[in-house]
């Protein structure tokens, strides 16, 4: 098995947002979350519902989508209905919301959710380890079916192997460096019984995809990395966060100019198929990204910006320097 990256020092610098999960419902989630301009379940979707409709086209059944790292089943809701993020944040977030019990705005989102359409070539199963987000999301109908476990320490049980049989498509906005080549290697052992499944991952630039895309080979598939765009994850919490993943970014030998330095964390998208597709398809032609289109609202001034240039020569201060060898 491909021995995976330990990624607990990166992730020592970054903001721990645990507590978010482990409310009852996703209020807290949203508001917290909106405070620092989280938008990349919006820059996701319609890179989603590209390849989602693209494997859709080659099946009679819908596509059974994996959501890694699922939570309230915020990725699924926008995959199921014809809704956006900054819907549901301004649902979270509206006053007239937060003097209501959990029990009773599950009622709202039960209601909710069975208003509008669903696309039906789409079905999402939600997997996380918090327990209270991810049967929220089940059962308001943000997401089909959720499973609670942390494949980075064990096996599916008997009836969550079999219901990994079914996926066809596996996802994550944010997971990969709290989930590592561990958890692919798990899945690639029970999901997609039937044909093989796609792997579409936005992964922040702090954090290698090396390991998880060597495990992803050993099951046959190939992985591509969209080239000429980022996408914003977030604002950075404050500015040791900011400085820390400036650090990390260029040590990697990634220029954090006009990204990192200017106050947000970026993400870089991989997609894993079989060669065959990615022959026939390659991946600039399977997905666009349009510019100037993803960005419903103006991700707030971020005064962490003027930081930029310390954060990046303290980094390349300690980046390791090469040294030649003197021809003899």
């Amino acid at each position: 098995m491909q021995k995976a990256t330990d990624f607990r020092d990166i992730n020592e610098s970054k903001v721990n947002f645990d507590e978010l999960y482990s409310k009852k419902d996703p209020r807290e989630y949203f508001k917290q979350l909106g405070r620092l301009d989280y938008i990349i379940p919006h820059l996701a979707q319609p890179v989603f519902d590209q390849i989602v409709r693209a494997r859709a086209g080659q099946q009679d059944e819908p596509v059974t989508v994996l959501d890694l790292g699922s939570s309230y089943g915020v990725n699924g809701a926008l995959m199921k209905y014809a809704l956006g993020y900054e819907a549901l944040r301004l649902r979270y977030t509206a006053p007239a919301f937060q003097s209501l019990s959990s029990e009773a705005l599950l009622e709202f989102d039960r209601n909710f959710y069975r208003a509008w359409p669903r696309h039906e070539h789409v079905r999402v199963i939600g997997l996380d380890i918090s327990d209270n987000a991810v049967r929220y999301g089940q059962a308001c109908g943000a997401t089909d079916l959720g499973l609670v476990m942390d494949l980075e320490t064990r096996d599916p049980t008997l009836d969550e192997a079999e219901a990994l049989e079914d996926v066809d498509l596996i996802v994550s906005t944010g997971c990969v460096g709290y989930i590592s080549s561990k958890t692919f290697a798990r899945l690639g052992r029970f999901a997609g019984r039937r044909q093989p499944v796609w792997v579409v991952s936005f992964v922040i630039r702090m954090f290698p995809f090396d390991d998880i895309a060597a495990t992803l080979a050993a099951q046959g598939l190939v992985t591509e990395k969209f080239e000429g765009a980022t996408f914003v994850q977030r604002r950075f919490a404050d500015h040791q966060e900011m400085e820390a993943a400036v650090r990390a970014v260029e040590g990697r030998n990634i220029d954090t100019r006009g990204h990192e330095a200017e106050g947000l964390y970026h993400a870089e998208l991989y997609v894993s198929r079989p060669p065959e597709e990615v022959e026939r398809c390659p991946l600039h032609k399977l997905v666009t990204v349009v510019s100037g289109a993803n960005k419903p609202w103006t991700v707030g001034t971020n005064v962490l910006a003027t930081f930029g240039d310390t954060a990046r020569r303290r980094a390349q201060m300690q980046r390791p320097r090469l040294t030649l060898a003197q021809a003899p």
